[in-house]
Formats: C-alpha cells, structure tokens, sequence
C-alpha cells in the first residue's frame, strides 16, 4: 500500500482568459487617464525647452556681436542689405596706443612717407599681417576702407614699443595722438531664406562691402533656424558714438524667439 501522506492538498488555480482580458483593459484605461493628465505638463516642459535653447542661441549671437563691434576700428561700420540678405561689416582691431608725434625719439611724420614710430606708454600687440590705422574719419581722403589711413605693419610679432611700418604718409595726425592695430576685415551675414547667421573674416578690405566670399574665406556658423533679422546704424558724428540696433529671430518646431540688442559704437579716431 502507498503511504499516505497527512498534509492537506493546496488547491491550484490558474488564470482564465477572462482575467487576463479584464487586466489588460483595466490597465489600459488607467493608463490612458494618466496619459491625459500628463500630456498638458510634458508639452509645456518640451516647448519651455525649445524657447529657452533657442533664446540662448540668439542671446549668445547677439552678444558676440555687440562684443566685437565695440572693439571695432572708429568710423568702419558698415550695414547693407541685399536680396533679403542683412550684411554688418567693419575692421576689427586688436589693440591701439599712442604714437610719438613730438621729442626725442622716432616721431611719427605726416609731411612725408615714413616707416615706423615709437609707442608711448605701455607696448602694444601686434601681429603678422596686422595693419596700423592712424585718424579714420570713414570720409573721402581719410577712408580705412579705400586705404587712406591705413599702413601694412613690417616688424616682428608680439608685444613692441616701436611700429614698423611699409612707408605710408597718412592723411591726418590724430589729435589725441591714437593709432589703432587692425587685424582685419570682419563681416557677419544674417540670411532668413537659408536660415542662417554666419562670420566671415580673414579676407582682404575692399571699397565696396561685399555680398558675397571667396571660396576658402574663414567663415563659423554662429546661429541657425534664423526666420528675420534686422540690422541699423546711427553712426552720429565722429566726436560721439554710433548706435548700432540688432533685432534676431529664431524658430524651431513651432516655437521662435525674437531678441534686441543694441551697442554704442565708439566713433572717436
């Protein structure tokens, strides 16, 4: 005979289909009630998300703009707009001091051609390729752009106390005795239809401002999603300052940002 065993039997039960059915559609039900609840919250966040990141991409923009074009050479500004395309153009500069114009020491002539001056005060810094630009009035005769007050910089790179210079005889002494070292042309383009702002430097000052870049011009992308910019210049008298306003729009799923900006522009030679 089989022993028997004293322990009670536990019942086993399975789950029917229906249960299964019942669970599934219970869970489904509360899940779609939370979605609701949810949905407004999550929206919110993601479109508070796309305006902050695109009004930090316009702030940055706009700011390194207004940077740049503070430290801008006196009387070079120049703002254009062609094809639905905005164009801001100037002579960046990377330092400036005050020539000898008097005294013992290597003055600075405006009588004739003359190749370099001593600095006064603390050494400047210049580098390769840099030009020196002496009372740049953006006038007829005393234009940076056509040249005028512009001379090529000939001695070694870094921190001097003397300018060498490719002979120039520049068309007005400063009054403040100030010169100016010019690294170059810079130019930033806002264009709507490609939904760009973009920089260009490093090519050579032209007469005319240009609206378009030769092939291997630096160039940095700066912002994108751009639907409108505006671009306006008061530039005064050369005793004051200019005023230079920057308006930048930017869009992106459905969201835009619109920023203002806008700089004084030191027009004092």
């Amino acid at each position: 005979m089989r022993p028997r065993s004293d322990r009670p039997r536990l019942a086993q039960h399975g789950v029917t289909l229906v249960e299964m059915i019942v669970v599934i559609a219970l869970t489904a039900i509360v899940g779609a009630m939370v979605a609701v609840f949810l949905r407004t919250p999550i929206e919110s966040y993601t479109a508070q998300d796309r305006r902050a990141r695109l009004a930090d991409a316009a702030d940055t923009a706009l700011r390194r703009m207004t940077r740049e074009v503070r430290l801008a050479l006196p009387n070079s500004l120049r703002v254009s707009t062609a094809g639905g395309v905005h164009y801001l153009e100037f002579l960046a500069t990377r330092s400036g001091g005050r020539y000898r114009a008097e005294g013992g020491g290597d003055i600075l002539d405006f009588s004739a051609p003359d190749t370099g001056f001593d600095v006064l005060g603390p050494a400047v810094s210049v580098q390769a390729g840099d030009r020196i630009a002496v009372y740049n009035l953006g006038i007829g005769g005393a234009d940076a752009w056509a040249g005028d007050t512009l001379a090529d910089y000939v001695g070694p790179p870094g921190s001097v106390n003397a300018i060498a210079l490719a002979a120039k005889q520049f068309p007005l002494a400063s009054p403040g005795q100030r010169f100016q070292v010019v690294e170059g042309a810079v130019s930033y383009v806002c264009d709507p239809a490609a939904g760009t702002l973009t920089r260009y430097w490093g090519y050579a000052p032209a007469a005319a401002q240009p609206t378009a870049f030769a092939a291997g011009t630096a160039q940095a992308l700066l912002a994108t999603g751009v639907t409108a910019c505006r671009i306006t210049y008061q530039p005064g008298v050369t005793e004051r300052g200019g005023l230079l306003a920057l308006t930048l729009e930017l869009g992106r799923d459905s969201e835009s940002v619109r920023l203002y900006a806008s700089t004084q522009v030191g027009n004092q030679p």
